[in-house]
């Protein structure tokens, strides 16, 4: 502990240099205000004894200059003085003393004030080194946080803007952002969506973001379905994640025409289809577990087709939208939600956040908040004028009896194959939904004869696909054969499957009523998407023919 001892009388710094001496302090001595400032910045003294009067600079001239000279941490300033009168004192601590010793000195008032005084220094400076610390890890953080958004901007800057068709809000509860939204070009014309939602938000949450959209955009150019696209994230965000994190997420393909789209559905709330007038068309319910959580061989990469008009949009957004809550505790919930996109026919992503923060008040936002509303318009992006394609003509075909229908699912490997043809890889995504689309109609319809009927009942989905199951296990005749044929003259690939059940008693072209294409869509959707479609007389064989270079 050092002390300086500011006086100009010899006999009082030679005694108070004794008497803290013999309590084990190190002392320095000078006679004026003007050498005590000239040896503080050297001898950074703890605890300051100063007298009032004194030549060249005194007590009162000299104490706020010190206090200027140590201002992050306290310097004590014990005045000695033999002053008593009130207003002397009163100024002492008004120009910055911190405490006073009367003259003579009283040994032990002095050792308590300094012992006083010392412990005050030394907290003092713990909190100083303790801010300084926290100061520079702040500056660190800073930085880092500063790196880390130009590595997420540069790998999220690949993100189209097509705003024909794509609305979208995204607003984080802290700086990074626990949601993501990623939209890609299809290779033919369409248009991928992907919305995920991170466990919990922050960095932390952020994180998967990089890799997820890595593989979103490879997968995305090379025209995956998003069932594929679904599976690779699945794989990559398993060994990436710790076990506690996962990402619920929606993939969306729409068509080109906009007319048709693909979906993947794994763990975000329930989204809609939306008609011209905001009521709601068709309710979209997840269909599978999140991302990152099951492994490669439980996972699930089916998905659902639709068709719909060009005057319908999609709604999809994260759980942080419909648990907003008020002062109340209550939630927005998917209810206010749905009323307000039906309010007006010009309802939009902006009436939805507007009616979120309104009902929220002051309310902190506890988590991310982000929606997308998709129009299913024909899509304004370019397709690839030049394109390589096989010219050499293939031929081949599959031969399903019941012990293959049981125990295998043949449209992987089938789209596998087909898109190693020179030209078609791009277009996976829509041969893979045409031949799932005509292969589960043959099996559900054909050999299973399931009536979609069965579906209008309550809980009706459920027990349709408890039905298939069982009678998918005890399959033990019938049979599918499907025959894929390449055409390099007019660059056409042709499906026929054929199963070996009754066929149709109506033709099932016609089969789907005006007004009730509920049962008939997997129907309207191959007739969208193929170049031909056509069935024998019985109606237990379908014939599709896709062009590669009009899609």
């Amino acid at each position: 502990m050092r002390i300086l001892v500011v006086d100009d009388q010899q006999l009082n710094r030679t005694l108070l240099t004794f008497m803290l001496k013999a309590e084990g302090y190190e002392v320095e001595s000078v006679e004026n205000g003007q050498l005590a400032l000239d040896i503080i910045p050297d001898y950074q003294p703890d605890i300051i004894l100063l007298d009032v009067l004194m030549p060249v600079l005194n007590g009162y001239e000299v104490a706020p200059k010190i206090k200027e000279m140590s201002q992050d941490v306290y310097l004590p300033i014990i005045f000695i003085t033999a002053l008593d009168d009130q207003n002397s004192l009163q100024r002492c601590l008004e120009v910055g003393g911190d405490d006073f010793l009367s003259k003579p000195f009283d040994k032990v008032i002095l050792s308590a004030k300094i012992k006083a005084h010392s412990r005050t220094r030394e907290l003092s400076k713990k909190a100083y080194q303790q801010n300084q610390l926290l100061e520079y890890h702040q500056n660190e953080t800073e930085r880092e946080h500063e790196i880390v958004e130009h590595i997420f901007a540069n790998a999220l800057q690949e993100r189209l803007v097509v705003p024909d068709l794509i609305e979208y809000h995204m607003s984080p509860a802290s700086m990074f952002n626990g949601d993501m939204f990623l939209v890609a070009p299809s290779p033919v014309g369409g248009i991928y969506v992907l919305l995920g939602d991170f466990t919990g938000h922050g960095l932390a949450a952020a994180i998967g973001a990089l890799p997820t959209s890595k593989v979103f955009y490879s997968m995305a150019h090379k025209g995956l379905s998003v069932g594929d696209i679904a599976a690779e994230l699945n794989s990559v965000l398993t060994q990436l994640l710790p076990e506690h994190m996962f990402c619920a997420a929606t993939i969306i393909e729409l068509s080109s025409s906009g007319r048709s789209f693909s979906a993947w559905l794994g763990g975000l709330p329930d989204s809609y289809v939306l008609a011209a007038d905001g009521s709601v068309k068709r309710t979209l319910e997840s269909q599978h577990m999140a991302l990152g959580i099951l492994d490669d061989h439980e996972f699930e990469r089916d998905i659902v087709h639709f068709e719909v008009d060009n005057s319908d949009r999609i709604l999809v957004f994260t759980d942080g939208i419909i648990e907003a809550a008020d002062k109340n505790d209550e939630y927005f919930g998917e209810e206010r939600l749905l009323a307000v996109i039906a309010s007006s026919s010009d309802a939009g992503i902006n009436d939805l956040v507007s009616a979120v923060k309104e009902f929220s008040g002051d309310i902190a936002q506890q988590d991310d908040l982000s929606l997308v509303l998709l129009s299913c318009r024909p899509s304004p992006l370019t397709k690839q004028s030049q394109r390589v394609y096989c010219d050499v003509p293939m031929h081949f075909s599959l031969q399903l009896d019941a012990e293959l229908l049981r125990s295998t699912d043949p449209v992987l490997q089938l789209v596998n194959l087909v898109s190693g043809i020179e030209g078609a890889s791009e277009h996976r995504s829509n041969l893979f939904l045409l031949l799932s689309e005509a292969f589960n109609n043959a099996l559900d319809h054909g050999v299973l004869k399931l009536d979609s009927k069965i579906k209008d009942q309550d809980d009706g989905f459920c027990l349709f696909y408890e039905q298939r199951l069982n009678l998918l296990n005890n399959l033990s005749e019938g049979e599918i054969i499907i025959r894929v044929n390449y055409d390099p003259s007019t660059r056409s690939i042709t499906f026929s499957v054929k199963d070996s059940g009754d066929g149709f008693l109506v033709h099932p072209s016609k089969s789907t009523k005006e007004g009730d294409d509920e049962h008939g869509r997997g129907v309207n959707l191959i007739a969208e998407i193929a170049s031909s479609v056509e069935y024998n007389e019985v109606g237990n064989e379908i014939t599709i023919i896709y062009c590669l270079d009009n899609n």
